[in-house]
């Protein structure tokens, strides 16, 4: 992981490998963004028509090397596009400084120490940077040779310093420490969803849960498929009854003496999904690795939570299963008894997100929180609706939706908010069980939702994050996103988890 730190040295004498800089697309041209005067100073106030004459415009994303000039010890400068210059008096948004730092963060790997002159004009600015370096820089190179990438043998950036930055100021060292905390857990997020499924089974998944757990001091249970059977979780058996690797239930809960508030987290931890016997075509099976994204956010959050000491109680459940067909897995036309009582009847052995979630959904109503939010990987219908960097958002209730969806957007993680039209939740009627697993094909992802509702306990608030588009990236990275796993909905539950210990949440 990257280091980071403060700094008030002046850029000429700082010893570092690059400087990284902001340029901002201006109404006649580049536009050097604050932090960078010294720099632009050492070229005698021209830096802009340098960049211009370079071809450099500004525009978001925008990479654009040169050499340092005379005096510094750091031999280049990068410079990075902002996007549009903002108004008189306005500073940049933190996604923008989030996403020109990612940018400029993974153009610097192999680069032991970079110095970040990027705006930083209060304590939210410096978070912001800090994200963008530790997010942008991160890299899965665990199965490669050395460690490192068998292309270019770069490692990713070792330091990065921010400048502007103010070490002994307690605002700007707690969104250093907040920056480092969130990155650091959502990067292991992303870990775990890059990890091949051969490594990372239910039962490896949830090793891994304990062992963070006792290092962060959490609470930690978890039910086994002996504990499951006992138990009655029909969805999470019945889903993982086809894979040699049995399933599993994992609760995290993290306590603060002074929480007023209790928060859950459901994630869907699907492992491998072949889709059970309704086998998947060919072309959908190669990265279903990422299955388990929604059990790798809740993951995360709930240790970035203890990390952050947060007054407020919050409890993870991570609903662990591989999705196979064989002998013994899940026909379509079987009837499940849900933990909950209810029966439902399997249509398609595919919807097994809905089914594990529906267990854990009840298992978390069962302490009466005073929310739960879920957060799966659910629907390709989500997918078809918003594309693949837009999450989806549900909810049985107006205004936590809309908490929820605003919540997302300002953390930079893009989201909109989604209906539960009452008419389609007809279209799941089963002469056999209680429910159907599947209901109308126009729109699935709704349908999905209406499914989950039905598991919620009277009167709890509840929310559903449909992460199936931003997920896995499989296109190339941008900003400070890689490509594979992206991490999503860990600072959206983050952010959730801080507005409720601070008495703010809808």
């Amino acid at each position: 992981m990257t280091a980071l730190t403060l700094s008030t040295a002046a850029a000429p004498g700082l010893r570092a490998d690059a400087i990284v800089i902001g340029v901002a697309k201006g109404a006649k041209g580049p536009v050097v963004a604050p932090g960078a005067e010294a720099v632009d100073k050492a070229y005698d106030g021209r830096l802009a028509d340098v960049l211009d004459t370079l071809g450099a415009a500004g525009a978001e994303g925008e990479l654009t090397k040169l050499p340092s000039p005379a005096g510094f010890k750091a031999p280049l400068v990068v410079a990075v596009g902002l996007g549009a210059e903002p108004e008189k008096d306005a500073s940049y948004d933190a996604e923008t400084l989030r996403r020109a730092a990612g940018v400029a963060a993974r153009a610097l790997a192999g680069t032991k120490k970079a110095a970040f002159a990027l705006p930083v004009a209060d304590a939210d600015a410096v978070g912001a940077v800090g994200e963008g370096v530790l997010l942008g820089a991160y890299s899965f190179d665990a199965y490669k040779e050395n460690g490192k990438d068998a292309k270019n043998g770069r490692s990713p950036l070792a330091e990065a310093s921010l400048l502007g930055g103010k070490p002994r100021d307690a605002a700007h060292k707690a969104a250093l420490a907040r920056a480092t905390a969130v990155s650091e857990e959502l990067n292991r997020a992303r870990d775990l969803i890059n990890m091949p499924p051969n490594d990372l089974n239910p039962a490896q998944f949830a090793a891994i849960a304990q062992t963070a757990a006792k290092e962060h001091g959490l609470k930690v249970q978890v039910l086994d498929e002996k504990a499951l059977a006992k138990g009655g979780y029909g969805g999470i058996l019945g889903v993982g009854g086809g894979s040699a690797a049995a399933p599993r239930l994992v609760k995290l809960s993290y306590t603060n003496s002074k929480a007023t508030k209790h928060l859950a987290f459901v994630g869907k931890g699907i492992t491998y999904d072949s889709g059970g016997i309704s086998l998947k075509p060919a072309g959908h099976n190669e990265t279903m690795k990422c299955d388990m994204s929604g059990a790798a956010a809740v993951f995360a959050a709930v240790v970035a939570a203890a990390r952050l000491g947060l007054e407020v109680n919050v409890t993870g459940w991570l609903a662990l299963a591989e999705n196979m067909p064989s002998g013994a897995a899940v026909r379509p036309g079987d009837v499940l008894r849900m933990y909950s009582g209810k029966t439902v009847e399997v249509l398609n052995t595919d919807a097994e997100g809905r089914l594990v979630l529906a267990d854990a959904l009840w298992a978390a109503s069962a302490e009466k929180p005073d929310a739960i939010v879920d957060v799966a990987t659910l629907t390709g219908a989500m997918v078809l609706a918003l594309g693949n960097r837009t999450m989806g958002v549900m909810a049985n209730d107006d205004a936590f939706r809309t908490t929820v969806h605003e919540t997302a957007e300002q953390v930079g993680e893009p989201s909109w908010p989604m209906p539960l039209p009452e008419h389609l939740r007809k279209g799941m009627d089963s002469p056999t069980a209680d429910i159907a697993n599947m209901g109308e094909r126009a729109g699935g992802g709704l349908v999905a939702g209406l499914f989950l509702r039905e598991f919620v306990g009277e009167g709890i608030t509840w929310a559903h994050l449909d992460i199936a588009g931003p997920a896995f990236n499989e296109q190339g990275p941008f900003g400070y996103t890689p490509k594979g796993g992206t991490g999503s909905a860990v600072r959206t539950l983050v952010r959730l988890a801080e507005l409720s210990a601070d008495g703010e949440l809808a």
